[in-house]
């Protein structure tokens, strides 16, 4: 059984995979300031309660986008699973060409985001990760990454709206009835929602539009908030919560000796 983590800002995102199929998903909090022990100890609980025993597990591959995470994690893996994983980073085969100005300045969700997508909906994709920060990656026809774009978060832009101002409060973020709002907090919903709807629209269009009218992509949308946005949006075509997940067994598959 191989075990996938994905390290996120906000979230770190598990899953076990038997050959090609995800048996099992759980997601936790991010928290820089639990030890190996405490991640242990919290997956180990996890497991038991869902019924995987952590002995069947024989490999383990991490990609993280917070750097001071990856120590705690790793120690966590040699540990409680006596496995040292496979990290995604500098070096790992991805089986695609990365057209970018220093390819090691891509977060390691990115490359796994693509790797993934092509793997399952082949290209030429726009690839759409909402999460605390939103990023859109452009794959090629072949599969080779072309480059993107990174824009707030949603959840981020909300609490920016809260934080910095005196008299504003921190929102549900669900789609409010009308966009000409009777009260603050539709108002504030209908601002942020429909605002970051059109700012992907806007940006899918500009992509589009910058790689020629004969260049025809899906775009897949993956992220906690993915179905809320999708269905408001007029150019995501799927959503795939598990799309980082199935990214980092294709790499795994892509690596392993």
């Amino acid at each position: 059984m191989l075990l996938v983590i994905d390290i996120g800002n906000s979230n770190i995102v598990m899953g076990t995979y038997l050959r090609k199929n995800l048996v099992k998903h759980w997601r936790i909090s991010t928290d820089r300031q639990k030890t190996g022990d405490e991640y242990g100890m919290l997956i180990n609980d996890l497991f038991r309660y869902q019924g995987v025993n952590i002995s069947d597990v024989n490999d383990i591959i991490i990609s993280s986008v917070v750097p001071p995470m990856i120590v705690p994690i790793v120690k966590m893996c040699e540990r409680y699973f006596k496995i040292h994983p496979l990290v995604v980073g500098p070096g790992i085969k991805t089986g695609i060409k990365l057209n970018y100005e220093n390819p090691r300045n891509i977060d390691a969700d990115r490359i796994v985001n693509v790797v993934g997508a092509f793997e399952h909906y082949g290209g030429p994709l726009i690839v759409i990760d909402i999460g605390t920060a939103t990023t859109f990656d452009v794959v090629a026809e072949n599969g080779d990454f072309l480059g993107g774009v990174i824009a707030p978060g949603i959840v981020s832009a909300a609490e920016s709206l809260f934080s910095s101002t005196a008299k504003l409060p921190r929102i549900e973020l669900v789609p409010p009835k009308n966009i000409i709002c009777k009260n603050t907090i539709s108002g504030m919903q209908a601002g942020i929602i429909y605002g970051y709807v059109g700012q992907i629209d806007e940006i899918v269009r500009r992509i589009r539009e910058e790689m020629g009218a004969d260049w025809h992509s899906k775009v897949i949308a993956t992220g906690g908030l993915a179905k809320m946005i999708s269905k408001e949006s007029k150019t995501i075509d799927k959503i795939d919560h598990f799309l980082t997940l199935s990214g980092l067994r294709v790499l795994y598959e892509r690596n392993k000796t």
